[in-house]
């Protein structure tokens, strides 16, 4: 087990507690909702390491409540969970591979059109010295294309589809397509029209996200 600190800042005042870091992360990713997993000790601080508690006109102030369960659980839902390097360390090791598995099986040489090995795309990374951020790797894997493109001729392989998404669904269906999204038209009658290129690996991903936005609405066809 490894104790740490939770904290945050609210209305201009400082709130810590006591926490196991695993559960502490855990509870902040919805893994868990029991705060006593969690938790070391019974006391909100707003100096740990010197002892000092808060006093509850601060934390009424801040948060509304003096009840210890309901801030502990805001503080490490809406605050900072300090981590070790190793725990660090390991994460990024973990996203690195992530992205690496991803690539191998969804990126090709845009020269040659052949597959590109993990070993060449890990030392392009490196290379590169591209920020691989914390959150999913669909969301940040064009921007890693652009930065290790200037180390070797990558590019995803990917599939186009027409997709048609009523009218009544387009404000939450938006947010799917956009990312992909090549072309876009909207049609007389309020429903949107895009085209998309999905990286090959996403494709069912891509369409089960559309169809529970849309509840099976939307129409797509693959464009060859």
């Amino acid at each position: 087990m490894t104790t740490t600190v939770a904290r945050i800042k609210k209305a201009g005042k400082h709130f810590e507690i006591i926490v196991d870091m695993d559960a502490a992360l855990k509870f902040r990713k919805g893994e868990s909702s029991d705060v006593g997993a969690f938790m070391e000790g019974d006391a909100i601080y707003s100096d740990s390491g010197k002892g000092f508690r808060a006093s509850d006109k601060d934390m009424k102030q801040s948060f509304g409540t003096t009840d210890l369960n309901e801030i502990a659980s805001r503080i490490v839902k809406e605050g900072e969970v300090q981590t070790t390097q190793e725990h660090r360390s390991e994460k990024k090791e973990q996203k690195i591979k992530q992205v690496v598995d991803f690539l191998s099986r969804n990126a090709i040489d845009a020269q040659s059109g052949n597959p590109i090995t993990a070993e060449r795309i890990k030392s392009a990374l490196e290379e590169s010295g591209v920020n691989i951020k914390d959150v999913p790797v669909d969301k940040q894997i064009n921007e890693i294309i652009e930065e290790l493109s200037k180390i070797i001729p990558i590019k995803l392989e990917t599939k186009k589809f027409k997709v048609v998404i009523p009218a009544i669904h387009t404000g939450k269906a938006y947010g799917a397509v956009n990312q992909y999204k090549e072309k876009e038209d909207w049609l007389n009658n309020g429903n949107l029209e895009v085209v998309v290129a999905v990286p090959s690996g996403l494709v069912m991903d891509f369409f089960d996200k559309l169809n529970s936005v849309t509840h099976g609405s939307a129409t797509s066809e693959e464009i060859k």
